[in-house]
């Protein structure tokens, strides 16, 4: 593994999102000192904290999976998760609920669910099923360590047995297709290929090695943090203020100075300089691309992932028929892929997320209230309607979704909302992503794994990247995997005398977070 040469003593982390925060921590628990400079006033990244009235919203990611990768970073200090987060397992994961009206409970627990297949399609599925969770288990084996947990120097690295292994499970072929082989109810096929959209790409194109993120949501578990999502980055924050990092709020880095192949300090907005042995980028692709001077040629441009309208709900009453998690799918399914990520049209049937988060915290909202969040997918500014447009067209959207919602059964949602917020690709370009989508660069075959934006920057031998942008990709596993990653990039991966061991984290809050 290519790794920084020379002294890596003080190490800057530009940015404290998620995998900032994460390497920062592995960073300090091998003994590095550890500055994180962050232009905003507290941590969080796109995992960010937003008060609406009485309500905390969190602006970024709803769902949680393997939190034993957080626990990892804290670990690396001698730290817990559950120190800092009080995690709640959610049963079920995810309610689905389909255009025909049924609806079925998503159980990470695999007897639990297999009753729930049977209940909802009959005996046949319920075998398909157990088939299928067999298949995605051994489908996470094959490709966690080898293919996502890891650090990429050259496509040769995946010449490995494990490659063998994951093409015999049928790795490479599509996704809704080898799901066909367990399910044959269209229904719970989109539960098992849906997942596809975090990662940019159709089911019908998407490689089913792509399922690992279904074993990741329907197997591997998914948590709430009491206190929201963004309780996640500010108990990692904590842990690392404590481990003895340096967190400078309300501070850009606007400029990198070089002497060589190196960069030897960098330089604030207010003029400060910040001297560094070594500096880990975790902001935007451009943003990063900007401070370093130059982007990597590639022979053909990145292709961003759809992106999203968030609709932020504070509500004086909720609904019995949702879950903490559910799914709203509509009846068209190809079409609305064939919208998303090739026509560039809003989806004309959409499938929905609903988040209700104050059904495990109702001090997300004030008393007798609620906090309802609504995502539905919509093509990104390169290829939709441009960020301009979102300006007219976003509150026509919203009307429209609220009247989706309440022709699927949340009667009297329009008159209950008290509060809300909205979010569209204009707003997200505004927060400096690019194309309009925060789920930055899709994950077709050409965008993934050692064909992804690599995290060690070419001409500069002390600069790492870390963030979704680069490897391995979108999502709070992969966003904290990628800052190990870069931390490793810096110390090489082993562990110093100073590092201290955790103590064994409860059995039961983390361990349920690996293989089942």
């Amino acid at each position: 593994m290519r790794t920084v040469p020379g002294v890596t003593d003080h190490v800057v982390v530009v940015g404290a999102g998620l995998s900032g925060l994460a390497c920062a921590l592995h960073l300090r628990g091998a003994g590095r000192r550890v500055t994180v400079v962050e232009r905003d006033d507290g941590p969080g990244g796109r995992a960010g904290r937003a008060r609406l009235g009485g309500y905390e919203l969190d602006t970024g990611p709803t769902v949680l999976t393997m939190p034993h990768l957080a626990d990892e970073a804290f670990a690396a200090v001698g730290d817990r998760l559950d120190r800092h987060v009080e995690l709640t397992a959610l049963h079920p994961a995810y309610r689905a609920c389909f255009a025909d009206g049924s609806s079925l409970d998503v159980h990470t627990d695999g007897e639990a669910m297999e009753a729930e297949v049977r209940r909802f399609a009959g005996p046949s599925e319920a075998a398909g099923y157990r088939e299928l969770r067999t298949w995605l288990q051994q489908l996470y084996r094959a490709q966690m360590r080898r293919f996502i947990d890891t650090n990429f120097d050259s496509p040769f690295q995946l010449l490995h047995p494990d490659l063998a292994r994951l093409a015999a499970l049928g790795g490479f072929g599509r996704l809704d297709r080898r799901i066909g082989r367990f399910l044959t109810d269209s229904r719970l096929r989109r539960v098992f290929s849906f997942q596809a959209l975090y990662a940019g790409v159709a089911p019908a194109r998407a490689l089913a090695a792509y399922a690992v993120i279904a074993y990741m949501d329907t197997v591997a578990g998914v948590w709430f943090p009491k206190g929201g999502m963004h309780a996640l980055p500010r108990g990692m924050a904590d842990a690392a203020a404590a481990a003895g990092v340096e967190f400078r709020w309300s501070s850009e880095v606007t400029a990198m100075e070089r002497s060589g192949g190196r960069v030897g300090a960098v330089q604030l907005a207010s003029g400060e300089r910040v001297p560094c042995d070594a500096v880990v980028l975790t902001s935007e692709l451009p943003a990063a691309h900007r401070l370093l001077g130059r982007a990597p040629q590639r022979p053909v441009r990145l292709r961003h992932s759809p992106s999203a309208v968030v609709l932020h709900a504070g509500t004086d009453r909720t609904w019995p028929g949702l879950a903490h998690h559910t799914l709203s799918f509509g009846a068209a399914w190809e079409r609305t892929f064939e919208e998303l990520t090739r026509t560039g049209e809003l989806m004309s049937d959409p499938s929905l997320l609903i988040t209700r988060p104050t059904a495990h915290d109702p001090g997300l909202a004030p008393p007798g209230r609620h906090l309802h969040y609504i995502l539905a997918p919509c093509p990104n500014t390169e290829l939709g309607p441009s960020g301009a447009q979102w300006r007219d067209l976003g509150p026509r959207y919203r009307d429209s979704l609220v009247r989706e919602l309440e022709r699927r059964g949340l009667d009297g949602f329009a008159a209950s909302v008290q509060e809300e917020l909205l979010v569209t690709p204009l707003d997200w370009a505004a927060q400096g992503h690019t194309a309009g989508s925060p789920f930055s660069v899709s994950h077709t075959f050409a965008q993934t794994g050692p064909f992804r934006p690599r995290n060690m920057v070419r001409g500069l031998e002390n600069v790492v990247l870390a963030g979704c942008g680069t490897t391995p990709g979108v999502g709070v596993p992969t966003v904290l995997i990628s800052g190990k990653l870069a931390a490793a990039r810096v110390t090489g991966g082993a562990p110093v005398e100073r590092r201290v061991r955790a103590r064994p984290a409860a059995r039961g809050a983390i361990d349920r977070g690996g293989l089942s």
